[in-house]
């Protein structure tokens, strides 16, 4: 069977794209012939993933199409006569936006309404969680079900030596706390300043705060934190922003991170979850949107969003050894749910749906 898949833009290091590229993996490890076709290609993606106008692109049995953001390919998706199968990864709540970027305001209400010319549309709709399923089923798609997002971890768990980027992150003695994503109003980056005022007065003043991500998708969003910082009198070197980093550079953030924080208030899945997983590293989140349905229970959770308490909470996941041992080993139980056969039983799933109740 022929199983293509469509991604708007194809980028290098993103969570849409990066799990497209696993997805093909194993659907050619079933057996299936399968490709990528995207809009824009990143240089390092070209001859990985295929130009949309290649007339292979609408040749396909069946046709994934995720969505995450308005492009031409939405419609072009729904005139498909057959096999067309609906990824949802989730759209950010335009509200995020409206105080910082009136362009990615009307970016993300264009792609919610976008994702509503869909209903009716598609023969199979899909999320990548439950809480994403559940957002579309209230829109008014059917059949819905949930194929989770694949996750390369081996990235990850690679064994990797950076020993210039090592001797920065460990020849001192402070502790490295972690989050990766964009820089974005919805991942409330504001509130790792919060929890590290609170970490410092009522914890430890060793800490470091480390974000791995594009901060340039939202320029005025950085510029609040960074005036944020100079309004707090935080030290620049408490609170470094790496930007996007190689795969490489990466593993080695993990590696060396006490604890992943998340305090994020709109996740469609979350992958930097699964990463923080995989390196063992204990997870602090606050749970919300889809964050408590990724984790299943593992990591520590909190809710409200309480920073002295969460600073409590941070301090007994950095420095209670039998507390981390039990966190982390939790973790792992929930990152089995997330393995390669558990994907490929899915994705069969998908491919063999031929009209009937989606098999949830």
């Amino acid at each position: 069977m022929i199983v293509n898949q469509w991604v708007p833009a194809a980028h290098a290091g993103d969570a849409i794209g990066d799990s497209a590229r696993r997805m093909r993996t194993l659907l050619r490890e079933l057996g299936h012939q399968s490709d990528i076709f995207a809009l824009t290609i990143d240089d390092a993606l070209q001859g990985d993933v295929l130009p949309f106008a290649d007339p292979s692109a609408k040749r396909g049995d069946l046709t994934i199409f995720h969505y995450a953001l308005p492009s031409p390919m939405t419609e072009a998706f729904a005139r498909l006569s057959h096999g067309r199968v609906m990824q949802y990864h989730n759209v950010t709540p335009a509200f995020y936006f409206a105080p910082y970027s009136a362009t990615l305001f009307r970016l993300a209400s264009l792609a919610r309404a976008e994702l509503g010319s869909l209903v009716g549309r598609v023969d199979l709709a899909l999320g990548v969680s439950e809480f994403n399923r559940l957002e579309l089923e209230a829109m008014g798609f059917a059949p819905t079900g949930v194929l989770p997002l694949a996750v390369d971890l081996s990235r990850i768990t690679n064994p990797v030596r950076r020993p210039a980027l090592e001797k920065i992150l460990s020849g001192d003695d402070l502790i490295n706390f972690l989050f990766v994503g964009r820089i974005a109003p919805n991942k409330k980056i504001e509130d790792h300043l919060k929890l590290a005022e609170h970490y410092k007065r009522y914890v430890d003043s060793y800490y470091r705060f480390i974000f791995v991500g594009k901060h340039d998708a939202v320029p005025q969003y950085y510029a609040s934190i960074r005036a944020m910082m100079a309004q707090y009198r935080l030290l620049n070197e408490r609170f470094v922003f790496t930007g996007p980093v190689p795969d490489e550079d990466l593993a080695v953030y993990y590696r060396h991170a006490a604890v992943y924080i998340s305090l994020s208030e709109h996740e469609g899945f979350c992958a930097p979850l699964l990463e923080a997983m995989a390196a063992d590293v204990p997870i602090l989140a606050y749970s919300a949107a889809a964050v408590p349905e990724t984790l299943g229970g593992s990591g520590v959770q909190f809710a409200p969003k309480d920073m002295e308490y969460a600073a409590e909470l941070l301090g007994e996941l950095t420095f209670d050894d039998r507390l981390r041992a039990q966190v982390i080993a939790g973790q792992r139980r929930r990152l089995a749910d997330f393995s390669d056969a558990r994907l490929e039983r899915a994705i069969s799933g998908v491919v063999a749906y031929s009209g009937g109740n989606y098999p949830s």
